[in-house]
């Protein structure tokens, strides 16, 4: 089992840029694909990023390609998404998962363990 936690979350103006944390309790994270999704008011959550295993293979959503970077380092058990350009359509609640699947996973049923959310708001 691990428990998420992500951290980095805030208010930044169009344009701007954030990055987000996400640390993973346990040893055995590397046994973990991870992914980030985000969920808007009003809207069903949807898929982001995802990392393999190793973060030697990523996946990303249309709407944030070329703008957003997922990556993972597996000795301090955390998984970054660096957010670059950002619009204020990206304003959501954004979350940290993990699953123990081999294969990236875009979905949010593939994934067993999630964060409690870090909320991220672009003004335009």
């Amino acid at each position: 089992q691990v428990q998420l936690v992500e951290s980095g979350g805030g208010l930044v103006q169009a344009g701007g840029s954030l990055r987000l944390s996400c640390a993973a309790s346990g040893r055995a994270f590397a046994s973990y694909a991870m992914g980030w999704f985000r969920q808007a008011p009003g809207k069903e959550r949807e898929f982001v990023a995802a990392a393999s295993r190793s973060g030697g293979t990523t996946d990303y959503a249309d709407s944030v390609k070329g703008r957003f970077t997922i990556s993972r380092g597996n000795v301090r058990n955390t998984v970054y998404l660096q957010m670059n350009s950002l619009k204020p359509e990206d304003t959501a609640v954004y979350y940290c998962a993990a699953t123990p699947r081999q294969i990236l996973a875009t979905r949010s049923y593939e994934y067993d363990y999630w964060g409690q959310g870090t909320q991220v708001t672009v003004s335009s």
